[in-house]
């Protein structure tokens, strides 16, 4: 047979396939919907780091894993908001280790040291925004109060109000459109001022008390009163707030999303979608050829400093007390230029409503697969680690061999945005790393939305790499 001169041949053009269509078996989909729940109570329980990480221990201390690491299946722990977790392969660690990084952080409003005050008869708590959210996204909406106090006796009283159904919830008011004819005018940026992001606390007073009458002090009667219930429910002061750190989250739990419950609709998918997934996977994938570590870290979205973000020297300083006990004739440097590392970090989907703002042809859709993003950075990739090709080619052929869709992507065209993921301070040491994680639409929102295919996909991906 003649061959057609404008046919392509085999394999010269691809036609990515949806996850739907690879995943449409009754195994899968069983499977598929397990995880899904799972991951809506995991998305509902844990809404700040220290959470997220209490939840990875107590899946760790069930799979026999121990705060030892000279053990073969082991973890530490910093500041409860960081972990570290290892477990030997079959091969020395000399030979390298398979590595997946994530964050347990997330965009949110922080209260202020000297938080709670009163003004037109309202209870009040000043709030200090945590990462990059859109302000506007924050108000008139049901929220939650996530945190810890510590005493100065040194006790520590974990806070949560707002997310069982009998509890009161929080919120920050928004001004009515008949007085806002001259913000509509504003720029976004200037019409929503962080300084006005406080939250409503309360609005009874507290009862006067003979030492009140004729001192003018009465006139605080409502903030007495937030007070007093803090020591009614928590046998708090007002000065255990300075030695707090107290979150201030959408209230609520994950719900499944559209007619079909095809979407996961929550607060934290970045970057707990990727952290879930990399702990389901760690945990499935025992009796690995390489020694797997796994790390989830604070702060990253305030750029990974201080000393429980991947800036520190958290992971250099466990990988070194690991090779001490494992192999203590073996040098640091060695392992990490011979390991090899992914970035499990979230990438921004394709809004069906703001496409231009995309290259659709290197743009990631939801119900694809995770997505590799080969840099990340800003106007001209400053800031980016930018993945090998070497690199890039080995991770296709890891995830072909298994089965596993994925895409690549960038974030959003050129000059239009950008961002940043712990991928380039792993870099530093030598190690082959990319980003590679779940597509998100509406992303560092309230409540972002997720592909539960897309979670389903990434959970074997990150299984198969920790195998490999």
């Amino acid at each position: 047979m003649t061959k057609k001169k404008n046919a392509v041949p085999a394999g010269l053009e691809s036609e990515p396939k949806s996850c739907w269509e690879i995943y449409d078996t009754p195994a899968h989909e069983k499977a598929m919907e397990k995880l899904a729940r799972s991951y809506v109570d995991f998305l509902s329980r844990c809404k700040t780091e220290r959470e997220s990480v209490e939840y990875v221990v107590e899946r760790l201390k069930q799979a026999g894993f121990k705060p030892d690491l000279s053990e073969a299946a082991c973890y530490r722990v910093k500041r409860d908001k960081t972990i570290f977790i290892a477990r030997k392969g079959k091969r020395p660690l000399s030979d390298g280790f398979r590595f997946l990084g994530a964050h347990a952080d997330t965009p949110r409003l922080d209260l202020k040291q000297h938080p709670l005050y009163q003004e037109a008869e309202v209870g009040l708590a000043k709030t200090h925004y945590y990462g990059g959210i859109r302000k506007h996204q924050w108000l008139a909406r049901p929220l939650a109060l996530h945190g810890v106090a510590v005493k100065k006796n040194g006790q520590a009283v974990t806070i949560v109000i707002g997310e069982d159904p009998n509890d009161p919830v929080l919120t920050i008011a928004d001004l009515l459109p008949h007085l806002a004819y001259k913000q509509v005018e504003q720029k976004l940026s200037d019409a929503f001022e962080a300084e006005k992001l406080n939250v409503i606390f309360g609005h009874s007073p507290a009862e006067n008390s003979d030492e009140e009458n004729g001192n003018g002090t009465g006139k605080k009667r409502i903030k007495r009163r937030m007070l007093e219930i803090l020591d009614e429910r928590y046998g708090l002061v007002e000065d255990d707030l300075y030695s707090a750190e107290m979150h201030i989250v959408p209230a609520g739990p994950a719900r499944f999303v559209g007619l079909d419950r095809a979407l996961i609709g929550g607060y934290g998918h970045d970057d707990r979608v990727c952290l879930f997934a990399a702990l389901e996977a760690f945990l499935r994938a025992d009796q690995p050829e390489y020694t797997q570590v796994v790390v989830f870290w604070d702060k990253e979205e305030i750029g990974s400093e201080g000393s429980t973000g991947a800036k520190s020297k958290f992971f250099e300083y466990c990988l070194m007390d690991v090779l001490e006990a494992w192999e203590p004739k073996t040098k640091l440097h060695h392992v990490m230029e011979l390991s090899k590392a992914v970035s499990a970090d979230v990438h921004g989907a394709l809004d069906p409503d703001f496409q231009e703002l995309h290259d659709k042809l290197n743009a990631a859709l939801l119900g694809y697969g995770p997505c590799f993003c080969k840099f990340t950075g800003h106007r001209g990739k400053v800031g980016a680690n930018d993945a090998h090709p070497e690199y890039v080619a080995w991770l296709r052929n890891v995830l072909d061999e298994a089965g596993v869709p994925w895409q690549m992507a960038e974030l959003g065209r050129v000059d239009l945005g950008g961002g940043g993921t712990v991928a380039k301070y792993l870099a530093e040491y030598g190690m082959d790393i990319i980003d590679f994680g779940t597509p998100v639409l509406s992303m560092h929102s309230p409540f972002e939305i997720i592909s539960k295919v897309d979670l389903y996909a990434t959970t074997l991906a990150y299984e198969a790499f920790l195998k490999k």
